[in-house]
């Protein structure tokens, strides 16, 4: 009975195709007979599921057949040569490629399976290597996890926990990447079911409890429509109540921090009709009825999704000021918004040089989210990239021309360059969205036009990987930038590198005291030329090096055994450790000062100096205060402890640059948006040079080199350090 329920599913099946279902069902409810799952159903129930649902789905026999089979090879004795042999290529191809994502490496620890951040890594390259072999072999891990989800109840509290995370944070994005949106939705809803079941219940009992009611409304807004499109001469509109899925609501609950009484687009309808004008003709019959929402309309049929989605989406105010949300589309569209790139199996008849046309669109979008493979030999960069290429919020940018560029939200114009073509993004040296200019490192929004300008030669800028920045969002970009910079000349990378490496030193006031030497060893480097290098082909940034400086002071005071001072009161004016970390080596009961003549922060060298009747002031090491003196007998071992949270440093800074109107401004809004308090400005002019001096506080070594790096990087600033000390 359950092999003609899949059967029936599939009615257009040639004998040999049906044959192969039919034989494939047989074979894995033989191997798998006496099997239980966790639930005590037979195994074999599992595979029918998977196999029904794709059906349902309307795939091909040879996608049918190895959702049968699926867990063949894992489970039973089966093998993929016998695969091979009875069935032929191309359904052990994707039974094989579904045991390949399913056997992924564990770290044994005793007689414990324990899962590793390698397996989350191995599984996503895995997954998206699947999806350029044969991307039937993702649709049934999809159905897999699918059905997976629908059964999570049975398994311990842990496992259900982590499964329901992997299944939110892998298969629902790449099911939406896919366009399937009918197992995307699922996969969420159950995965919150699991991850926060207080909220999923609370939000399920106030649908079901105002359910009545809402389909009572629905159903007078369907009938006002359908009325009005007759009159309007469209008589084969389908109108049905659009389901808003628990874990939408959820995501918007939390988003714009509401109750759910104030989800308004709760209440949505949507429309399916047989041509595109009949779709722009019931958007404005729909406009006409009620009035429209001021910018909540989207046009998904002129600019189509990334995913190839495509609808009408417009918000109204019905007479009694409810919001209802309106989808309009045909029923081509609405096949592909339901199954995505599965729809592509839905139909024999037609025109299938079509088909194949938009299917090949669609192979090729996947194809191009792996351009990227053979660039990324680090396997958490491989990551970072399938992330940002394939799980994240999206936003459609244009060019001059209108082509639709589809990037991840916080892409740059640079990110844009690099997208269209990579020798665009090295020459990049400018953009305009909507033709004014903007900073390379201008977040871009979905409907920007943008314009970029190129130089006739010339490279990125090792800037551009600095993460303090903000130039480059997406890991392709960084990239095609690291590949570039890889393929310059080795001399040219260690001389960039030292450029580098002597401008971050001397930024953050440590270049005469911390030696090269210290540096590249704390980057696990035997020779320094080859760090240098690392430096100058832009796989180490200068954010890197600061926050390597930093942690490895952190890490060498913390090696120290050394006793915290307990303060006592100070006199007025006189900074005082108070459980801010500041440890002595051999002493207690003293007060102690940081100096005023170098302003000492976490991650400086420093050194104590014993005064008569003040007890010890805390100097940077490279202080001439304390070096070169008579006495050196008076010098303690210092070295910083715990820093609390809320404390911060005054640092003297320097900033040089020609002198522009904007200029202050300009300098004002980096340090706001960094939160840095400033506590003495002066500002000198010479010969249209502008000399700023200026006293902030910062919580860390890493906080200061950020807003000078951000400050060194705004127009006209020749340079922004920390000031030396008197």
């Amino acid at each position: 009975m359950k092999l003609q329920t899949i059967l029936e599913s599939l009615p257009e099946l040639t004998p040999t195709d049906r044959s192969i279902v039919e034989r494939a069902y047989r074979k894995a409810e033989a191997a798998h007979a006496g099997q239980l799952r966790k639930s005590g159903d037979p195994y074999f129930t599992h595979c029918v599921a998977v196999a029904q649902m794709l059906a349902d789905m309307k795939l091909d026999a040879e996608t049918i057949a190895a959702a049968l089979m699926h867990d063949l090879v894992e489970d039973t004795p089966a093998t993929i040569n016998d695969l091979r042999n009875e069935f032929g290529d191309s359904v052990a191809n994707i039974v094989d490629g579904v045991t390949k994502l399913t056997n992924m490496p564990f770290k044994i620890d005793g007689d414990k399976r324990s899962r590793t951040a390698d397996r989350d890594v191995e599984y996503i390259r895995k997954m998206a290597l699947a999806m350029g072999d044969d991307v039937r072999i993702v649709l049934v891990k999809l159905a897999d996890r699918l059905h997976n989800m629908r059964t999570l109840g049975f398994m311990p509290e842990e496992k259900q926990r982590r499964i329901a995370q992997e299944t939110l944070d892998i298969f629902a994005p790449l099911a939406n990447r896919l366009g399937i949106w009918q197992i995307k939705w699922e996969l969420e809803d159950l995965s919150l079911r699991y991850l926060d079941p207080e909220a999923y219940r609370g939000i399920a009992a106030q649908i079901d409890e105002r359910r009545a009611d809402r389909e009572a409304y629905l159903a007078k807004i369907i009938d006002a429509l359908r009325g009005e499109l007759a009159k309007h001469g469209i008589t084969n509109a389908t109108i049905t109540g659009r389901p808003k899925h628990i874990y939408s609501i959820y995501k918007k609950m939390q988003r714009k921090v509401l109750p759910f009484e104030q989800i308004y687009d709760v209440r949505a309808v949507r429309v399916i009709l047989d041509t595109v004008p009949q779709c722009y003709l019931a958007l404005g019959v729909s406009h006409s009825l009620w009035r429209p929402i001021p910018g909540e309309f989207d046009d998904y049929i002129a600019a189509a999704k990334d995913n190839f989605y495509q609808s009408l989406h417009t918000a109204v105010l019905d007479s009694h000021g409810k919001t209802v949300e309106v989808q309009i589309r045909t029923w081509e569209m609405h096949e592909h918004a339901e199954y995505g790139i599965a729809a592509h199996w839905r139909y024999k008849e037609g025109n299938t040089r079509s088909r194949d046309e938009v299917f090949e669109r669609r192979l090729n979008y996947l194809r191009r989210l792996m351009e990227f493979g053979p660039e990324v030999d680090d396997a958490k960069q491989f990551v970072d990239t399938m992330k940002t290429e394939l799980f994240e919020d999206r936003v459609y940018a244009f060019t001059p021309k209108g082509d639709i560029i589809d990037l991840p939200t916080g892409a740059t114009p640079i990110d844009f360059a690099y997208h269209i073509h990579t020798e665009i993004g090295h020459r990049c040296r400018g953009a305009k969205v909507h033709g004014r200019l903007v900073n390379l490192n201008h977040v871009l929004k979905t409907g920007d036009q943008v314009e970029i300008m190129i130089a006739k030669r010339g490279g990125p800028s090792l800037d551009w990987l600095n993460p303090d920045l903000g130039y480059v969002h997406t890991e392709r970009a960084r990239s095609k930038i690291r590949t570039w910079f890889r393929k310059q000349n080795r001399e040219k990378h260690i001389q960039s590198g030292r450029e580098v490496l002597e401008r971050e030193l001397k930024r953050l006031g440590l270049l005469d005291s911390m030696a090269f030497d210290t540096v590249f060893q704390w980057f696990g480097y035997e020779r320094l030329d080859d760090f240098l290098a690392a430096v100058g082909a832009g796989d180490i940034n200068g954010g890197q090096i600061a926050s390597r400086i930093l942690d490895m002071e952190r890490r060498e005071q913390e090696a120290q055994d050394r006793l915290t001072l307990k303060p006592r009161p100070a006199p007025s004016g006189m900074m005082v450790d108070s459980g801010n970390g500041i440890n002595v080596q051999g002493t207690s009961g003293l007060l102690i000062s940081l100096a005023k003549c170098c302003n000492p922060m976490p991650g400086d060298p420093i050194t104590g100096f014993v005064t008569r009747g003040r007890g010890v002031t805390v100097h940077r090491a490279d202080c001439p205060n304390v070096n070169g003196g008579s006495d050196a007998e008076r010098l303690i071992d210092v070295n910083w402890g715990p820093v609390k949270n809320e404390q911060r440093f005054s640092v003297p800074v320097e900033i040089v640059a020609y002198d522009r109107e904007g200029l202050m401004r300009d300098i004002s809004t980096i340090i706001a948006d960094e939160k840095v308090n400033m506590s003495t400005v002066n500002v000198s002019t010479r010969q249209n040079i502008a000399t700023f001096q200026l006293t902030m506080e910062f919580a860390d070594l890493q906080q200061l080199s950020r807003v000078l790096t951000r400050i060194e990087n705004i127009q006209s600033v020749v340079e922004a350090r920390r000031r030396n000390v008197s």
